[in-house]
């Protein structure tokens, strides 16, 4: 391979917190504290943790040779000194190298900089130069007495956080990479078969990235193109589907109840019985994701499969023929959403299909009354409850299932993994676990469902039901707030009701309450005669469901709220989204809500009403979100260009884990390398077990675990 290493003299002696050592006899020091907050723990986790960007100081550069906007460093005397103050009290100093003077601005400085750089020092500068208003300078640069050898390689700087100085955090990964087993964990015949260009041992590739020769490309380090780079991807990737492929085998090797319909005779299944009872037909789409979960919910390996199909397209009444399919057989069904909102919706759609077929349905969330609580506990414990419909409340240690064995996620991406898991330790039978089915209405990319859900079945529903009618989306700014006002008066007019949402970010929860108080306060004043609704998360939840019953029965002509409507509310009569400061909500989240009106035979429209706030123009983040509102409805190619503006970790949650599984590898341009990785996880499993799991461990640690949800 074509880099270098560059051999360390003996290593500088490692923190205590890098190496592990100490921390449970003595209490940990800042820095040591803070390498456990960028989760730096082991020493393999130090070797792991590259440099955000180098600085060459291989080389001194004449002043005279330098040129404006260069980031240099040179060698030279301190002929004045004096702390100024105008327009601010800051420190000057003047240095010579005898090619060109330079001043050095200080603004932030104490009086150990003063002692350095007093008159006649000689001192060895770092910095930027800039082209200063009489001669040119230097702000804050780096600095030290001049003398001793320069480096040979270029000095890596770290991520890091507050209270872990770089000259620290460069010592304990440098400690941590001479002290972490580095041996080879690919066998050689993976390393010659089709990886883009040849790749070094892991060691010299860590080597060369923490301390790369100065005759390197910047520009190879900088876009990750260096083959040292290269190998680092291709390790990464390697045990992400290592570690997915182990969790597909390993639920492979559990049970599972087989869930087949018993021969009634004359008589229908539950499943033909709810599709004769359905007001309307299924689409093709909707089939055909509906036999592949019926085919995996005969088998007696547990189902696993992510269900994902955009706004609209059906996903709930897939879910209840799975449910039919469950209970039919003699078995419980849970289905678990992430809001009561949601939950009631699915609740009511379900007993509507269901009930008159027989089936009981238990309703469990965290503000029932103790009493409704006692009654759903005890009809779910002794299996008179063939469906339980919930929140965060099904999974409590209370809840006892006679024999559960369908557990429906909807929304998965809003449930951490500890609480997917808590729901399939329910299956209260020896030795066996629930099937598994998790629904989302944020499609998965195909370069993400290749990688971060290798370890899934994806089924897609790709067609929305007939009479979905189109939504015309528009950009407005906040200037023109009058208009979208009478644009509603008119939608009114016509017997038409609106939703009118408002931001609600955790960081100023209560002033983002006041706005949308203040815009309830304000449409009802400019809207004399029409009912406007107010619902908000802080509301009670009794209050809640008054306001959205109210809302749904067509007694309110305007709902102001915040993101608590973004799924799962139905009301067809709704023809106008107004979504207010528009530029603060992620895409998903935007193509959620725009996905609440459209639902009935009224032409609709969503109005994505912006604010530039003090600023000239809105960021790019927020002006590509919106475009891509404006320019498609398609959820798939909306989830596209989402992973695009925010890459993968932000737009999983991390899997809902808080950690990203891929810090290296880059789906959009790695596919080669992931193409190999998936090709290879297999063998190397097959093969090479021992060498699988040290490669895991390695890289993930205990990450691994969460795959299993």
């Amino acid at each position: 391979m074509p880099t270098r290493s560059v051999p360390a003299a003996s290593p500088p002696k490692a923190p205590a917190a890098a190496a592990g050592a100490g921390a449970a006899v003595a209490p940990k020091s800042q820095p040591q504290k803070a390498l456990d907050k960028l989760g730096l723990r082991r020493d393999i986790d130090l070797a792991l943790h590259l440099p955000l960007r180098y600085e060459d100081e291989t080389r001194i550069t004449r002043l005279a040779d330098a040129r404006d906007g260069d980031m240099v460093q040179i060698e030279a005397q301190v002929t004045h000194s004096e702390i100024t103050f105008r327009p601010r009290r800051q420190l000057r100093v003047t240095v010579d190298d005898g090619s060109d003077t330079c001043v050095l601005r200080f603004i932030n400085f104490y009086p150990a900089h003063q002692k350095t750089l007093s008159v006649g020092a000689r001192v060895r500068v770092r910095g930027e130069i800039r082209g200063g208003f009489v001669s040119r300078e230097m702000v804050h640069p780096s600095f030290r007495a001049a003398g001793g050898e320069l480096a040979t390689a270029l000095t890596p700087v770290y991520p890091t956080v507050a209270g872990l100085p770089q000259a620290y955090l460069r010592k304990a990964v440098l400690g941590g990479l001479a002290r972490a087993d580095l041996a080879e964990t690919l066998p050689a015949e993976f390393l010659s078969k089709n990886l883009p260009q040849p790749l070094s041992s892991l060691r010299e590739a860590l080597q060369f990235l923490h301390h790369p020769t100065p005759d390197v490309m910047l520009a190879t380090l900088e876009d990750r193109s260096h083959p040292a780079w290269q190998r680092l991807k291709a390790e990464e990737l390697l045990a992400q589907q290592l570690s997915q492929l182990q969790a597909r085998r390993v639920r492979a090797a559990m049970r599972a109840p087989p869930l087949r319909s018993p021969v009634h005779g004359p008589q229908c299944t539950l499943q033909e019985q709810l599709l004769e009872r359905l007001p309307f037909r299924l689409t093709a789409a909707q089939q055909r994701v509906g036999s592949e979960i019926a085919a995996d919910l005969t088998r007696n390996v547990p189902m696993h499969r992510l269900l994902q199909g955009d706004v609209g397209s059906g996903k709930t009444v897939v879910a209840a023929l799975a449910a039919a399919r469950c209970m039919d057989a003699g078995w419980q069904c849970a289905l678990m959403a992430p809001t009561e909102i949601l939950a009631e919706q699915h609740f009511r759609k379900l007993i509507g299909w269901l009930e008159p077929l027989g089936i009981q349905t238990a309703w469990l969330t965290g503000s029932q009354k103790a009493k409704e609580r006692r009654e759903a506990l005890a009809m779910i414990e002794s299996g008179a409850a063939g469906l339980v419909v919930g929140t965060h409340a099904v999974i409590q240690d209370k809840v006892i299932f006679k024999n559960l064995a369908l557990a429906i996620i909807d929304e998965q991406h809003r449930f951490g993994v500890a609480q997917r898991l808590a729901l399939r330790s329910k299956m209260s039978e020896g030795g066996e676990e629930p099937h598994l089915l998790m629904m989302t209405a944020t499609p998965i990319p195909r370069t993400l469902a290749m990688s971060y859900y290798a370890d899934l079945d994806v089924s897609t529903i790709d067609e929305l039901p007939p009479g979905r009618t189109p939504i015309v989306t528009k950009v407005v700014s906040e200037a023109r707030r009058d208009e979208v006002v009478e644009r509603i008066r008119s939608q009114l007019a016509e017997g038409r009701q609106v939703y009118w949402v408002c931001p609600l970010i955790e960081e100023s929860e209560s002033v983002d309450l006041i706005n949308a108080t203040q815009t309830h306060e304000a449409l009802s004043a400019a809207l004399p005669g029409t009912q406007v609704g107010l619902l908000h998360s802080r509301m009670p939840p009794a209050e809640k469901k008054a306001v959205m019953a109210l809302f749904t029965s067509g007694q309110l002509g305007v709902l102001v709220s915040t993101t608590v409507i973004e799924v799962g509310v139905d009301v067809p009569n709704a023809s106008l989204m107004v979504i207010e400061h528009a530029e603060r909500f992620g895409l998903s989240q935007l193509h959620q809500l725009r996905g609440r009106v459209g639902r009935g035979a009224a032409a609709s429209a969503c109005v994505l009403l912006y604010s530039t706030g003090d600023a000239p123009r809105l960021g790019e983040t927020a002006r590509a979100r919106l475009k891509a509102m404006v320019e498609t409805q398609d959820g798939f190619e909306i989830a596209r260009r989402d992973l695009e503006i925010r890459g993968p970790g932000e737009f999983l949650g991390a899997r809902q884990s808080g950690a990203p599984l891929l810090r290296f590898a880059d789906l959009a341009t790695d596919t080669e390398l992931l193409a190999w990785a998936r090709s290879l996880a297999p063998v190397m499993l097959d093969k090479y077990p021992e060498l699988a799991q040290r490669h895991i461990l390695r890289w993930l640690g205990g990450k691994a675990e969460f795959l299993k949800a």
